[in-house]
This record gives structure tokens, sequence and C-alpha cells, in this order.
């Protein structure tokens, strides 16, 4: 048990507000010193873990460039751009960017183009706002509901677009869920018939933005059913 030391290392830090990054490496220590290996080797388990998960550590090289760019007007520039473009609307935005998510990633590039961090918040919400700040000014309730399909669209179109790339994780997280209840099946079959699927889910949601788009010309409209938009896509 006394193994779990970095456990509470973690938690004592987090609590005292220590700076994260010195908790974590304190926690990996207390964790190598209590399972008796020497630092060294500690360190060079530290380095091999890094080195097989450095494409996790992606992101946070990536959301301080985010963070400059939006401090230099990208939201603004991303809100002047659509609000020239005539006949852009909310709905016929998302709709665009969901279908070129979903392509993406049925061709194996779902973490490489589109994501929260990288494009929904500093280009997409901002686009659609102005683009709906085109019928007049957009109150909170509206302002936050642009948002939450805007995150939805991506959520949904990597989702559903992903499980038509053979190679891609989920299909052979699939793939192994069947052969343990003894249903053998070809990663390329759980691909096909993730097509109509895929089909399905576009045109769902796709109607699902067309009513956002009748709702935020006319409030009187019925508005799109409420599905969990903006939740963290998750198996």
């Amino acid at each position: 048990m006394i193994a779990l030391l970095g456990i509470a290392v973690v938690i004592a830090g987090f609590l005292i507000r220590i700076n994260p990054l010195l908790v974590i490496a304190a926690a990996v220590l207390a964790t190598g010193w209590a399972a008796g290996f020497d630092i060294v080797h500690t360190l060079a388990l530290f380095g091999h873990a890094f080195n097989e998960n450095r494409y996790v550590s992606i992101v946070f090289l990536v959301l301080p460039v985010i963070g400059l760019l939006e401090r230099e007007g990208l939201q603004e520039r991303a809100r002047l751009l659509i609000a020239r473009l005539r006949g852009a609307t909310v709905g016929r935005l998302l709709l665009i960017y969901m279908l070129f998510r979903q392509a993406m990633s049925a061709i194996g590039l779902a973490g490489a183009v589109g994501g929260h961090a990288q494009v929904v918040r500093p280009l997409l919400a901002p686009m659609a706002e102005a683009a709906a700040e085109k019928e007049g000014p957009l109150t909170e309730e509206k302002r936050n509901t642009i948002r939450a399909f805007s995150a939805s669209v991506d959520n949904i179109g990597a989702f559903f677009g992903e499980d038509v790339f053979l190679a891609m994780s989920s299909v052979l997280l699939i793939k192994g869920f069947l052969e343990q209840n003894h249903i053998i099946v070809q990663p390329l079959s759980i691909s096909l018939w993730s097509i109509p699927t895929a089909i399905a889910a576009a045109l769902i949601h796709g109607t699902r933005l067309w009513l956002l788009d009748r709702k935020l010309k006319n409030p009187k409209s019925p508005s799109p059913p409420s599905g969990g938009e903006g939740r963290v896509r998750g198996r």
C-alpha cells in the first residue's frame, strides 16, 4: 500500500494549491521511492511514459498558441468574415462544419482536423454568433444555445464519422467486445455498417440545426429538442 503514496502527494498538493507540475513531479518521485526504485530509474520510467504518450501532450502546446491568436483578435476577425457573407445563418454554418468534420473523421483525421479547443471556441462559436446577430441583438440564452450547438456539431461529426475509418480504435473496441460475446466480425464490416449510422446522424442533427435557424428568426417557432449539446464525447 505504501506504493500509493504518490496519490496522497497529489491530493495534498492540490489542496494547498501548489503548482500542478511540481505536484505531479513530487508524486512521481514519491511513488518511485515507495516502490524501491532509485531516482535514475524513476526518471527513466517517467521519461518513457511521457514519450509513449507524447501526442496526448500536444494539446498543451496548442492551447497557448490559440490563446495568443485570440489575444491578437482571432475571434473578431472571424466575426467580421461571417458578417460579410450574405445568406450565412447559424444552421448553415454549423451544418457545413459538421459535414466537414464527419468527412475528415471518416478518413482517419478525427484528431488532426477540428476540435473544441482548436476550432469551436476560437472560430466556430464566434462566427455562429456573428451570423445570428444579423437578425438582431442576442440574449444571453440565445448566445449560450448557439455555443452549445457549436460544440455539439463537433461532437456529432467526429463521433459518428470516426467509426467509418476501419483503423480507428473505436472500431477495434467494437470488434473486441463482439468477439468476447462470440460474435466474429471484421473491421471492414463494422466500418461499412457505420456509414448508414453516420448518414442518419447527419440528417437528424441537420434537422435540428434547421429548427434552430427557425427559432432564432422567429422565437415562436418550435425549439429543437435538447440533446445534451456540448458534452464531452466518450464511449
